[in-house]
C-alpha cells in the first residue's frame, strides 16, 4: 500500500476520504440527533435527477447534484415543519421523481456519458483536484457554521419548543442543518454512491454516540471513526482490487459488529 501513495490518484482519493470523513462526522452526527436518516436517504436520491442534469447539460457533476440536493433540503425542511403527518408520502415522491429524472436526463444525453455506475456506489479513486476544492470549502463552511452556531443548532436539534422559548429562529435553523447535510450527502456520494451513502452518515455516528456525553464531543469521535474506516475500506480495496465504497461501508459494518458485542459482553 505505501508503494501506491506515489501515485497522484491514491493520493486525491485519500485526502478525499478524510475530508469526507470528517464532513460527514459532523453532519451525520446532526442528522442522527435530529432523526434524519430518512429525510437524509432522500435528498441523497432526490440529487441523482442534478446528476443527470448536469451529464444532459454539460456542466459539473457537483453543481448539478448541490443544486438539486439543496431544492429538495429545502421542500422537505418546509414539509416537516408545516406537514409532519405526510413526510413519509413527500419524502417517497421526490425519492423516486428524482431518480427518474436523473435517468431520464442520462438517455436523452448523446455521446458518452461516463461512469454512470460511480455515481450509485461511489467512485473515489476518480476525485480530481476541483472535486477536491468543492470538498475543503464545504468541510470549512460547516465547521465555521457549526462552530460559530452551535448552541443554537444544538437547541434545535435536542428541543425545538424549548429553542422556541429561547427565542431562537427554529425554522432557519432546522433548515440550515438539512441543507448543510445535502452539501454533505452530495460529497459523500463520491466516495461510497448515493446507494451506501446513509450507511456512512449513520455507521461511525452510532458508535460515537454511545461513547459521548455531548454533541461536540460525539462529532469529533464521528470524524475520527469515519476517517479511520474510509482509510481502512481503501486499502483493503487496494489490496484485493474490489469496490471502495463497498469496502469502506463493509468495514464500518464489520466495526460496528465488534462494537455492538464488545458492548454485549461487557455489560452481560
Amino acid at each position: 500500500m505505501i508503494e501506491a501513495l506515489s501515485y497522484e490518484f491514491i493520493q486525491n482519493a485519500l485526502i478525499a476520504g478524510i475530508l469526507v470523513s470528517i464532513a460527514s462526522g459532523i453532519i451525520g452526527s446532526l442528522i442522527v440527533v435530529n432523526r434524519m436518516v430518512f429525510l437524509a436517504g432522500g435528498i441523497a436520491h432526490t440529487s441523482y435527477g442534478g446528476i443527470g442534469l448536469a451529464i444532459f447539460l454539460g456542466f459539473p457533476i457537483f453543481l448539478g447534484a448541490s443544486l438539486f440536493a439543496v431544492i429538495s433540503a429545502l421542500i422537505i425542511a418546509s414539509i416537516t415543519l408545516n406537514h409532519r403527518d405526510r413526510v413519509d408520502t413527500f419524502i417517497g415522491l421526490m425519492w423516486a421523481v428524482g431518480m427518474a429524472l436523473g435517468v431520464v436526463f442520462i438517455d436523452l444525453t448523446s455521446g458518452y456519458k461516463g461512469d454512470l455506475m460511480s455515481y450509485l456506489f461511489g467512485s473515489i479513486l476518480s476525485v480530481s483536484h476541483s472535486d477536491l476544492y468543492y470538498m475543503i470549502i464545504l468541510l470549512i463552511s460547516t465547521i465555521l457554521i457549526v462552530t460559530l452556531r452551535y448552541r443554537e443548532i444544538l437547541a434545535v436539534s435536542y428541543d425545538m419548543e424549548y429553542a422556541k422559548l429561547r427565542g431562537i429562529n427554529v425554522r432557519f435553523y432546522y433548515t440550515l442543518i438539512l441543507v448543510l447535510s445535502a452539501l454533505s450527502v452530495v460529497v459523500a456520494i463520491k466516495v461510497v454512491g448515493l446507494i451506501l451513502v446513509i450507511a456512512l452518515l449513520t455507521i461511525p455516528i452510532y458508535i460515537a454516540e454511545k461513547l459521548s456525553n455531548t454533541l461536540y464531543m460525539m462529532m469529533i469521535l464521528s470524524s475520527i471513526f469515519s476517517s479511520i474506516f474510509t482509510i481502512l475500506g481503501l486499502i483493503v480495496s487496494y489490496i484485493y482490487n474490489i469496490s471502495s465504497g463497498a469496502s469502506i461501508i463493509l468495514i464500518s459494518a464489520f466495526c460496528l459488529s465488534i462494537f455492538l458485542i464488545y458492548q454485549k459482553l461487557k455489560f452481560d
